[in-house]
């Protein structure tokens, strides 16, 4: 089987799986052979609920404005502005969607969050609090997405977010849509 290679600013990576596909782009494992890291492909494929510019400048304007805010999440190591390629820090750990899926959340991860909530709120800024999101790694999380937007309520934690962190009815409506799509 051929290993399949990816390049950032003509530094080569072989993808060891696909992580996720979320509306800006396909997220995959990499590795130089010696370390692994987090390779985004910005996509173009249409998103009816969400409105894009240019999506590689907001995800460095992003990063940019969430790491001056303080949010936890993985170093931005180099982009590739032609290929519109992100490389970020490999977080290793469960998503805290894997964690409320098998029964296994814990306090302390909703109160890191509401710590990263009042940071966040205080900066006039909402991110995307769904839980394939967030990685748990030594016991805190880490938001692994660069995503964020200016605070709307009724896009908040509280009245968005923590129905996809418990299992709620949309939570396992969800995991339904998504057991229909695979199989």
């Amino acid at each position: 089987m051929q290993t399949e290679i990816i390049s950032v600013n003509h530094q080569s990576f072989s993808i060891i799986k696909l992580l996720g596909k979320g509306k800006g782009g396909y997220s995959y494992l990499v590795t130089d052979k010696e370390k692994q890291y987090v390779l985004k492909q910005i996509h173009h494929e249409p998103c009816d609920y969400y409105q894009f510019g240019n999506k590689i400048e907001a995800e460095i304007n992003d990063y940019k404005r969430l790491k001056e805010i303080g949010i936890r999440m993985p170093e931005m190591l180099d982009v590739d502005i032609e290929k519109e390629r992100i490389l970020k820090e490999y977080i290793e750990g469960d998503t805290i969607f894997d964690l409320v899926l098998n029964d296994r959340m814990q306090e302390t991860y909703f109160q890191q969050i509401r710590e990263m909530c009042m940071m966040l709120y205080d900066a006039y800024t909402n991110i995307d609090y769904f839980p394939t999101n967030f990685v748990v790694r030594d016991s805190e999380i880490y938001y692994v997405d660069y995503e964020c937007n200016d605070y709307m309520e009724e896009w908040n934690f509280e009245n968005w977010g923590v129905k996809y962190w418990l299992k709620t009815p949309e939570f396992l409506e969800y995991v339904k849509r998504k057991e229909n799509a695979i199989g």
